[in-house]
């Protein structure tokens, strides 16, 4: 239930570090229903390097029970003053866009940036002197080019409403702007997928991958990612040898593209984009053109030199060509950054003096030049690169990695979804330990559902019940995913972890339930379905008015019918016993 509330008074909103010869801006342009949009525009008569500007507001700390950012997973408690980490916002992190909820999950207020490709830094943290919540977002903090002239859109909504509804109206508002327009989703973005990470890691086998598509495929699963290990037979999990990407350790990568196809399966593959290792021969060829040598993982290419995006687009084109790919994985994009010693003075040919600028004429590039090849190619990128700007690249965001970690994969899965708007949103990849009781290692799938599912374990191992689960679910998912992907998706209690969440559309509504919580019925559905997504053997229903008759399925976690009865949900509250991970599907009569 949402608490009423006052209209609220637009906050005044100051201007700060705003000298070195510029002038600043900041008009209304909108007004309405608790939404205003500001223009904010910096202008010099010069080229300049500015310094830091920042647009600061507070509001009451009044019914905030919590602050929503992007990727801050299980930490979205109330931020004081005295700390001083901020958000940061760029192209390949984050979004720029916070959230203040209240208690019954209503918004407070939400305000974001329409700037998504520069670097900038925001934030919401309580002021101990006054309670109330000092908001800001801050330009230009890693500036080190000069410019003349501006422009960014400011967003403040305080609508009386769920708050997953104002962070859904960011995403639609983002894609008003030429510069963020989504790409487009093919339907195979959207369809479960087996990944090699987990159960493989480097050490892939072409003939064992062929019999792992084959059961994969027989079990729903429409794709398969060879993730890192195709291109190199080191196994040390590090990237020295990155940036040739010749598929040393399957070296007839178009037979084995035919021979996955003929299974049923599509096939996409992974690349660490921005690196290049030292053992690499690409490594010298571009010796000086480099954002860093001094990376943890490999020296990182420099994207504002045309050469080396040509070179980046160059591989991705001809592997698509070559070896007939349907899809990519490009991995590790936020690690093209601004580092201690990136070079600041570039050399003659480089043509962007702005990292994320280059960064967006690469990615614009590569997806241009595959979807000219392939249409219906599916281009994969994992948090935190899952924000507005990233969304005109990719069509498919994943959840970063996560293993073995149900809760944090549904939490991550819901947090993406609600500004991905058409973009699909994958689970990170399913694995568990060959010891995991079956009931438990359900939870790592059922906890994926309202995303689409990834599955990351050694089928061929997998014990025939496991089979049978996996199978269950999937066969569910692929039967229910026009409402699981493209229904109204209301997640619950952020703070808790989304321990309730629902997808409704066209009479059907579909309830994952992961925590001793009762779960609310407000209306009657032609098909209500309860994901049991928990070791419980019972769901608690309250109605809140009297629904009528529904004939009630009850299935386990390997989709065998454990009883059939009639159930009335009268107003009030109602038991009803289910397997653990069970199903509970109830048909109006």
């Amino acid at each position: 239930m949402i608490v009423n509330k006052t209209t609220k008074a637009n906050p005044e909103i100051t201007i700060t570090g705003a000298k070195q010869n510029l002038r600043t801006s900041l008009k209304k342009v909108h007004d309405h229903d608790g939404t205003v949009i500001y223009n904010f525009e910096v202008t010099s008569d010069e080229q300049i390097i500015p310094k830091p500007i920042t647009l600061q507001w507070k509001v009451p700390a009044v019914n905030v029970k919590g602050v929503w950012k992007p990727t801050t997973d299980f930490n979205k408690r109330i931020q004081a003053d005295w700390e001083l980490d901020n958000m940061e916002s760029r192209i390949s992190i984050d979004s720029p866009v916070i959230s203040l909820f209240g208690n019954s999950d209503e918004n407070v207020l939400t305000f974001a940036c329409s700037n998504a490709i520069n670097k900038l830094e925001m934030n919401a943290r309580l002021r101990e002197e006054d309670n109330c919540f000092y908001c800001h977002i801050t330009f230009f903090t890693e500036q080190h080019y000069p410019l003349k002239n501006f422009k960014v859109q400011l967003r403040l909504d305080n609508q009386n409403r769920h708050f997953s509804d104002s962070l859904r109206a960011v995403s639609s508002w983002w894609e008003t702007f030429e510069e963020l327009k989504p790409a487009y989703v093919p339907a195979i973005a959207k369809k479960p997928l087996y990944s090699t990470w987990y159960q493989f890691h480097q050490n892939l086998d072409v003939s064992l991958l062929l019999k792992e598509c084959r059961l994969a495929k027989n079990l729903g699963y429409e794709a398969i990612i060879i993730d890192d290990g195709w291109q190199t037979f080191d196994t040390n999990r590090g990237y020295d040898f990155t940036g040739d990407w010749q598929p040393d350790r399957i070296p007839k990568m178009a037979e084995f593209v035919k021979s996955v196809h003929e299974t049923g399966m599509k096939v996409a593959l992974w690349y660490s984009v921005p690196f290049c290792g030292e053992k690499s021969k690409a490594f010298k060829r571009f010796k000086g053109k480099y954002l860093t040598e001094d990376h943890r993982w490999a020296p990182v290419f420099d994207p504002r030199y045309p050469d080396v995006r040509q070179y980046l687009i160059d591989i991705y084109t001809n592997a698509a060509k070559d070896w007939n790919l349907d899809g990519f994985k490009l991995d590790f994009i936020d690690d093209f950054r601004f580092y201690k010693d990136t070079p600041i003075k570039l050399g003659a040919d480089a043509d962007y003096a702005s990292i994320n600028g280059a960064v967006d004429r690469l990615l614009t590039d590569v997806k241009n030049a595959l979807t000219e090849i392939n249409p219906e190619i599916f281009i994969e990128f994992r948090q935190k690169y899952t924000g507005p700007a990233m969304r005109k690249y990719g069509n498919m965001f994943r959840a970063f990695d996560c293993p073995g970690d149900a809760t944090m994969n549904r939490l991550r899965i819901a947090d993406i979804r609600m500004l991905a708007g058409n973009t699909a949103v994958h689970s990170d990849m399913v694995t568990w330990h060959a010891d995991e009781p079956l009931e438990i290692a359900a939870l790592q799938v059922i906890n994926t559902l309202f995303g689409v599912p990834q599955l990351s374990v050694m089928l061929s191992d997998t014990p025939k019940e496991y089979l049978n689960m996996i199978g269950f679910y999937t066969k569910y998912w692929n039967e229910n995913a026009d409402v699981l992907m493209n229904g109204d998706f209301l997640p619950s209690k952020p703070l808790a972890n989304y321990p309730t969440e629902r997808v409704s559309k066209n009479g059907q509504v579909i309830i994952g339930v992961y925590d001793a919580w009762v779960t609310e019925l407000n209306e009657a559905h032609k098909l209500i379905d309860i994901l049991n997504g928990q070791i419980a053997d019972q769901i608690i229903v309250r109605s809140t008015k009297d629904l009528g008759a529904y004939r009630c399925k009850i299935y386990d976690c390997q989709g065998s019918l454990i009883r059939e009865d009639n159930v009335v949900f009268s107003k009030g509250v109602l038991e009803i016993e289910v397997p653990a991970c069970g199903i509970i599907r109830a048909e109006k009569i």
